[in-house]
């Protein structure tokens, strides 16, 4: 019998898990909503500019030199990543600046800058960082948590290591100085959390950037994308695009059976991976199955992240003194996320991530022009139901005020085009429950076993991969899922 496995979505996990569902021997096909592949790491080309749509940020890439090891095919043949130094640059209000590297030296010494006794006390930091990296990361990020067992057994090291604190209280632990707490915690807001109420456990991140790097994929993310997309379709990997996927059948005894997608055509299959958004999953796709009835009254009961208002604009004058990433802190903070995540309230004063990338590669923008993607983080609409399009231009002009007065003077003057994408976008491009950008929040609650589980235990054939499945959102964390759901899929289907 061939035993076909079809994979709802593009994205990192999606591709992530099909190379290594197709390099082991079965068939897969991959199904795709949109008219390009990346899921989130979409992106658009207008007027000779080039604008990533999703993550920026790359790190950890042995996870992808592992996919290209699987097919004994050279990752060299297929992309390009270049480094990137610093890591991040990191502005307050009041023009401090702290550029966040991997030089110890330098580092310690913008440390000193600040507050000379945290030197000491980053230093402990790192060490804890770099202990959980290697208990949360090494130990545990493509492993399966399918039965409370399997959470039972890392208890102990979890609580060791206090993961039922936040990030910021680990981070307050060690360093005393305000802007220095905000630097070493913010990271979790890469994730969809809080650093307030995200467990300690995602300080990890600092010490998997120190270890392996920060880097960009030459001509964009979306060549990242591509080159995982040929290595898929050399390996005789299907991917259909423009080719929704409307539902999921499932048979008298909970076992998956068809999909149906956007004509009406029925294709049978022996397994389901969904690459798609958890909540839309079972309560879309799966909606005439009763477990998935109950699974979705249960996900209307979690806490899901954020959502982003992204902006990617492109100038007609380069700005090369600039940073690859910048965070641009505003005047507040603690009060600013709380506003984000659990009052609801649109801030006037957010702060910004701003991605460069033409800084790096000239080959984003037509000559003597840069490109740019200003991201800010709003509540989702469950939060905060307004209506985007109503208020999108008006919250544009204020990042575009902002980017002017810190960094990019007479930005309005010298634009040549824009483009917005708001949670509302999230919502009905990327089916995302409450246009929550990154699935779940990264909580303890919502982590390992407690997430969705990578295979349903109750509808066979059914498995996940990406941000809301383990270990969560970020590049890294959706493509250490697909390696955890492969090894079950793999299990069930290639060995009986």
């Amino acid at each position: 019998m061939n035993k076909k496995v079809a994979i709802i979505g593009s994205g990192f996990g999606g591709l992530a898990l099909a190379i290594r569902l197709q390099a082991s021997g079965l068939d897969t096909v991959i199904y795709e909503k949109r008219d390009k592949p990346g899921g989130r790491a979409y992106f658009y080309k207008e007027k000779g500019f080039h604008f990533d749509a999703g993550p920026t940020v790359i790190t950890a890439p042995h996870i992808f030199q592992e996919l290209f090891d699987l097919t004994n095919k050279k990752m060299q043949d297929y992309i390009e990543l270049i480094p990137i130094d610093p890591f991040y640059r990191l502005i307050w209000p009041d023009g401090e600046v702290f550029n966040y590297n991997s030089d110890m030296d330098e580092l310690n010494s913008q440390i000193h800058k600040l507050n000379p006794k945290d030197v000491y006390g980053y230093k402990k930091f790192l060490k804890y960082s770099n202990a959980v990296f290697e208990e949360g990361y090494i130990k545990m990020v493509d492993h399966p948590f399918q039965s409370i067992w399997s959470m039972i057994k890392v208890a102990p090291q979890l609580i060791l290591l206090q993961s039922f604190r936040s990030v910021y209280s680990m981070v307050s632990k060690y360093i005393k100085h305000p802007k220095l707490r905000q630097a070493f915690s913010y990271h979790t807001l890469l994730l969809g959390g809080s650093p307030y109420s995200s467990s300690a456990i995602y300080s990890l991140i600092h010490a998997l950037e120190h270890k392996w790097g920060v880097w960009f994929s030459k001509g964009g993310t979306s060549t990242l994308i591509a080159g995982l997309t040929q290595l898929y379709k050399d390996l005789g990997g299907t991917l259909h695009l423009n080719c929704e996927v409307k539902s999921i059948k499932t048979n008298k005894n909970n076992e998956i059976q068809s999909i149906i997608i956007h004509n009406g055509e029925e294709i049978k299959v022996s397994a389901v991976a969904s690459n798609a958004d958890i909540y839309h999953t079972y309560n879309e796709l799966l909606s005439e199955n009763k477990i998935a009835q109950r699974k979705t009254k249960i996900l209307k009961r979690k806490k899901f992240s954020p959502s982003l208002f992204v902006l990617h604009f492109g100038l007609r004058k380069k700005h090369p003194k600039l940073a690859h990433h910048t965070i641009f802190f505003g005047p507040r903070w603690k009060e600013l996320l709380k506003d984000i995540y659990k009052n609801g309230v649109l801030p006037e004063d957010n702060a910004l991530y701003l991605h460069s990338p033409s800084v790096t590669d000239s080959s984003m923008a037509p000559e003597g022009c840069s490109t740019y993607y200003a991201l800010a983080v709003v509540p989702n609409l469950g939060k905060l139901d307004i209506d985007w399009s109503m208020e999108q231009d008006r919250y544009k002009n204020i990042i575009y005020q902002q980017l002017e007065e810190t960094c990019l003077p007479n930005l309005r003057e010298d634009l040549v085009v824009d483009r917005v994408f708001t949670p509302f976008d999230f919502k009905k491009e990327l089916n995302a429950y409450k246009g929550a950008a990154f699935s779940m929040e990264p909580l303890l609650v919502q982590s390992a076993y407690f997430r969705i589980h990578n295979s349903d235990q109750k509808i066979k054939g059914l498995y996940f991969t990406g941000a809301g499945t383990h270990p969560g959102a970020g590049v890294p964390g959706v493509v250490n899922s697909a390696k955890a759901t492969a090894k079950i899929i793999m299990d069930r289907l290639d060995h009986g």
